[in-house]
Formats: C-alpha cells, structure tokens, sequence
C-alpha cells in the first residue's frame, strides 16, 4: 500500500505554475527593455501608427448628442425585433391556449408607437435639426 501523501504536497503544481508565471513575467519584461533601448528612439518611431496615415485632429473627437439618441432609439428597435420574433414564433401555439398573448402584443405596440410618435414629434429623427429648430422643440 503507498503511503499517504501530506495535504500540503497537493498544492506543490498551483504553487509552481505560480512561481513559472512570475519568472516569465519578469523574464519578458526584462528582455524587453534589454532589446527595446538597442532600437533607440526617434520622432518617426514615438508616433502613432494608424494605417500609413499621419495622426491629424485630437484624439478623442466630439460627437454630437444626436449620435448617443439615435444609438439609443437603435437599441430600443432591436429590443422590439426580439421580441416580436419570439411572439411571432410562439404565437400560433399559445394563441389556441389563451388570446391575452394577442393583446399583450398589441399594448406593446400601442406604447412602442406612442414612444415613436414622442420621439418624432421631438425631432429625435431628424438629423440636420438647426439649433433654433431645436430650442423651439423643448419648449
């Protein structure tokens, strides 16, 4: 019969990986920094590489607050294909059980086209809105 082995040698690979991903990490860097200063520095090397162009403008650009409302009204859109392909794909079966699944879809399309008809009327879908136009909509 072989002897039992002490609990604590269990966790001799946990602790050796650790040890092995420690030593690499300082290895890399190590060698990194070895190799990378035989490179030297140069104005042409210090700036951003992106695709052969020369980095114009700041980095992060503006943009407009209507780019955020039309990525929103977006998702909103999406939220409806899904649910509407669901519905549609169960409604055969549940709509013999019970007809409240018919009128469930029809209040949610009554809020969904009331929210539309808001967002319309607010001008969420016009993108070349002038600031007046705009002003005057939040009144």
């Amino acid at each position: 019969m072989p002897a039992e082995v002490p609990e604590m040698y269990t966790y001799v690979p946990v602790l050796l990986q650790v040890v092995i991903a420690i030593a690499f990490a300082i290895v890399s860097v190590t060698v990194s920094g070895l190799l990378g200063k035989r490179g030297g520095r140069s104005r042409a090397k210090d700036t951003a590489y992106e695709c052969g162009k020369e980095p114009l403008g700041t980095p992060n650009p503006r943009f407009s607050v209507k780019f955020y409302l039309v990525a929103m009204l977006f998702i909103l859109f999406d939220i409806e294909v899904v649910f509407l392909y669901v519905w549609a794909i169960v409604y055969q079966d549940l709509v013999l059980q019970d007809l409240s699944v018919l009128w469930a879809m029809v209040v949610f399309f009554a809020l969904f086209f009331v929210a539309d008809a808001y967002a319309w009327k607010k001008g969420a879908f016009d993108w070349f809105v002038k600031p007046e136009q705009a002003r005057a909509a939040l009144k």
